[in-house]
């Protein structure tokens, strides 16, 4: 039976680690093409924090509670769900709405979870994996045999780039890092190299380690103070795609490298897309990616850096702030 109300974690008007509390709400009804979740984790991510901070507002017509991609039992669905039953158990992006005992997301955003995936797992799949899937593989077209040099190879993002692209075949994968730690982590995960950041420049070491041609793609997520350099370190026809500005947005540029080289610069943001590009994007990652996780459920899986309980949420703020874990960071919110 659903109740009529739950917990949720909220953040009123935004701020500091102090702005979160746990309050109790109404339980969410799902629209017509919706579905609703009994949460069981939720996956952190770097916008929630964003969000928490007052820096990144929800859509109008999204809920104001942080939460991107959870995991759970569909509990109802609305009049026109038909591939979901009540008891199916997914994983699925959401417009918000993830840090609570019960979510609403569209039905078309949700995937099945992979027999090889514990619930937990699952939660930290779809902000990642409908992210890089969308810019790497989609945008700026990543295909077998290519070179790639992914920034934060440490991070969400970055572990879900290197996994996804070792399994299409990638050539090189090069990473940067701000520590060795880091570093070899990205290398366990299937990274060909790993370059410090804070010790060495990235171009003249990714040239060096590609015969002087650069690399196919960059995926990129620093901002300005990386736009001239990721021009720099293209290969011929290479392609950037940018999906976050986590250090500012604007820089001075010399364009000559992007006409010179017949670059691609593309990028997107993932939560403002509409609801028929992000039911796309989960159609190609089930029909294109979810396969591998029964094929190699060694080689294909988030790797989860910490887990924390709903009510100590800001402890995994906190961790997500400090920028020192590897790979993903959960909540747990109900039983399975």
């Amino acid at each position: 039976m659903i109740p009529d109300t739950m917990n949720a974690i909220d953040h009123g008007a935004g701020g500091d680690l102090s702005c979160l509390r746990m309050i109790t709400t109404q339980v969410p009804t799902p629209a017509q093409d919706e579905v609703l979740i009994r949460v069981i984790a939720a996956g952190v991510n770097r916008p929630d924090v964003l969000q928490r901070s007052g820096k990144y507002p929800p859509p109008t017509d999204a809920s104001p509670t942080m939460g991107l991609e959870v995991a759970g039992e569909i509990v109802a669905v609305g009049n026109d769900v038909t591939r979901w039953r009540v008891g199916d158990r997914v994983c699925a992006l959401t417009p918000g709405g993830g840090y609570a005992q019960y979510c609403v997301t569209p039905a078309a955003h949700c995937l099945p979870i992979p027999n090889s995936l514990s619930m937990l797992e699952a939660a930290a799949l779809p902000e990642t994996f409908f992210t890089v899937w969308a810019n790497v593989f989609q945008r700026a077209r990543f295909a077998a045999g290519e070179s790639i040099l992914i920034h934060g190879g440490s991070s969400g993002i970055g572990s879900t780039a290197i996994q996804l692209c070792r399994a299409f075949g990638a050539s090189q994968i090069i990473v940067t890092c701000g520590d060795q730690s880091k570093i070899d982590y990205a290398v366990k995960l299937g990274a060909s190299q790993g370059i410090n950041y804070k010790t060495e420049d990235f171009v003249e070491r990714t040239k060096a380690l590609t015969g002087g041609r650069g690399v196919d793609v960059v995926l990129d997520m620093v901002g300005a103070p990386y736009f001239q350099k990721n021009l720099n370190v293209c290969a011929l026809e290479g392609r950037i795609a940018q999906v976050a500005f986590q250090h500012g947005v604007q820089a001075e540029l010399n364009m000559q490298a992007l006409m010179m080289k017949r670059l691609t610069w593309t990028g997107s943001t993932l939560r403002a897309r509409p609801k028929l590009a992000k039911a796309q994007i989960a159609t190609s990652l089930e029909t294109e990616v979810w396969p591998r996780f029964e094929r190699e459920p060694n080689a294909l899986r988030p790797h989860l850096h910490a887990r924390f309980s709903l009510d100590d949420v800001a402890s995994a703020h906190r961790m997500m702030e400090a920028g020192e874990h590897f790979g993903k960071i959960v909540l747990t919110v109900s039983n399975e």
